[in-house]
């Protein structure tokens, strides 16, 4: 069917012009004689071709599902019940004045009466000085008023620049403000409301005793009268 090129290359039998590396190349007279062989080429492009689409579309797959995680992960976070969060806070401590305030000398402070006029507070001991800018406490400035001994001051003292009035009772509490806070300073801790906070001082200034939160006359009585001694 063929012959040798020029060269003396390819089979004479055979196509012309090939390399002779390939081999004897016949051709069928009945192409159908080399289905079998198409469709197993074919098969063998469709794999490679399918493998690759395969890996080609894995990257952007794992990118996208990982921003979708994070996404999640984010709002997740955002809108989480907040309650859940306040339970491991720790439980504020409860109020107690310092440790060291017993024994020290009260504060040479001028507080204002009724009348805008100062009042050296000092001047009024041995007294039992109660604190009334968290509560008004009536009730208890009226026991105070029964329990204390002749020649003990009680003397109520609000935050603000007027002094209350004084109460409509036999014996009355000397009523003065603290504009400048230096007494609820002395004490170191804010004013609590529906709390009222009581020191007693003797008549050489000296704390004896601080309530944070004053109770009944019972708490204190004794120390009350230690005052007049």
């Amino acid at each position: 069917m063929g012959k040798p090129d020029a060269e003396g290359h390819g089979p004479a039998d055979g196509l012309p012009g090939l390399p002779p590396e390939w081999g004897r190349v016949v051709v069928p007279d009945d192409a159908s004689a080399l289905a079998a062989e198409a469709a197993q080429v074919r098969r063998e492009l469709r794999g490679a071709s399918g493998l690759g689409g395969h890996r080609a579309l894995g990257l952007p797959l794992v990118v996208l599902l990982v921003a979708v995680l994070t996404t999640l992960a984010g709002l997740l976070a955002v809108t989480w019940p907040r309650a859940n969060r306040g339970a491991d806070r720790p439980t504020p401590a409860p109020y107690s004045p310092p440790a060291t305030l017993t024994g020290r000398a009260l504060p040479a402070l001028d507080l204002v009466d009724a009348n805008d006029a100062p009042v050296p507070l000092r001047g009024l001991l041995p007294a039992m000085i109660i604190l009334l800018d968290g509560c008004p406490c009536p009730d208890r400035v009226t026991d105070a008023l029964a329990a204390a001994p002749a020649g003990v001051s009680v003397i109520t003292v609000t935050g603000g620049r007027t002094a209350p009035g004084r109460p409509t009772i036999e014996r009355q509490a000397r009523a003065l403000a603290d504009p400048a806070g230096g007494l609820r300073s002395f004490l170191g801790q804010p004013a609590r409301p529906g709390a009222a906070t009581a020191l007693l001082v003797d008549r050489t200034g000296t704390v004896t005793r601080v309530l944070p939160d004053l109770g009944t006359v019972e708490s204190y009585r004794n120390d009350l009268s230690a005052l007049a001694a």
